[in-house]
């Protein structure tokens, strides 16, 4: 079957029977949640919570929450102040987990009227979108057989989608690809609105207008491993995100403030800085430095410039 590339992976991700309604996603890629993550967003809820006046209700909602495991370390570590006015909620298309503690909330939409935190975790990355190539006769979007992947060009690409890419993925040679983030702008803005106070962050693999890759990124994964896209629902599909775009499409969608930063720099504003413990600690406290040197491999790894630490943050004030 011939479709868009945007048809495709909704078909793929999503449609019945689709890769995330029947995959958990820690079993086929690595994310950065786990106990440091997840401690560093209990900072930035608290920093969010003192912001914001102490609210009577503090909200913290992880969209695209695959299996709930950040909005549960949240919780369970939150300290008992703040414990008592926070609401959880998770937010996925799949079904909720059987193990995630009852005080997790599970949605499969943005709940409306936030205030406290939104964080949105390799979860652009997965919003279907068309890809274009420049070819002799103009702009097409491409094709692609849903169980081949082959693909061939199509028509010429919607107006809106031409404006957007003279904008923020301008296309000069022949065989040039990009992958037009118009619905990416669309999702980001669907927090935004559902922000009433507070702080919304994205979490992704990016890459800056003055620096977007030739040919894409579209990727596929399976089992840990990098794969062909192929959109046939035995994968997951995936490409990188025009965060800068997003962060315009949050400022007309009424955000105050805007911070565009890799997670390097966000996580070592958090505490996140991957020093190992003095040496000295070992002849005194050897399991203590063994847990210390633990914990900052773990921190290294997430603010790694040429790994996990390379992903964008995108930050916006509501």
């Amino acid at each position: 079957m011939w479709l868009t590339w945007r048809a495709a992976m909704e078909h793929a991700l999503y449609g019945d029977d689709g890769f995330y309604l029947r995959e958990r996603p820690s079993g086929h890629f690595r994310t950065s949640v786990g106990p440091i993550f997840a401690a560093a967003v209990l900072r930035l809820l608290v920093r969010t919570d003192e912001e914001l006046g102490h609210p009577e209700r503090l909200d913290l909602v992880d969209i695209g929450a695959g299996e709930g495991e950040l909005g549960a370390r949240v919780l369970e570590s939150a300290p008992a102040e703040l414990r008592s006015r926070l609401r959880v909620t998770a937010v996925d298309l799949s079904a909720r987990p059987r193990e995630l503690a009852a005080e997790v909330g599970w949605s499969t939409t943005i709940p409306a009227g936030i205030t406290g935190l939104a964080i949105a975790n390799e979860w652009l990355d997965n919003i279907p979108l068309d890809v274009v190539e420049l070819t002799p006769s103009g702009p097409r979007l491409v094709m692609v057989e849903t169980e081949t992947g082959e693909e061939r060009p199509g028509q010429a690409p919607h107006p809106d989608d031409c404006a957007w890419l003279a904008r923020w993925w301008p296309l000069s040679r022949v065989g040039d690809r990009a992958e037009v983030g118009r619905a990416r702008d669309a999702a980001w803005t669907a927090v935004l609105v559902r922000l009433a106070r507070g702080r919304a962050v994205a979490i992704d693999y990016a890459h800056p207008v003055d620096n977007r890759p030739r040919f894409g990124t579209l990727a596929g994964y399976r089992d840990g491993r990098l794969v062909s896209p192929i959109p046939n629902g035995t994968c997951d599909i995936t490409a990188h995100v025009a965060l800068d775009a997003c962060a315009a499409a949050g400022e007309r969608a009424g955000a105050l403030s805007t911070e565009l930063s890799t997670q390097r720099e966000a996580l070592r504003e958090l505490g996140v800085t991957g020093l190992r413990p003095p040496l000295d600690l070992a002849h005194h406290d050897p399991r203590g430095y063994l847990r210390a040197l633990s914990a900052a491999t773990g921190e290294a790894e997430l603010i790694d410039p040429c790994g996990l630490g390379a992903f964008g943050w995108l930050a916006q004030l509501r």
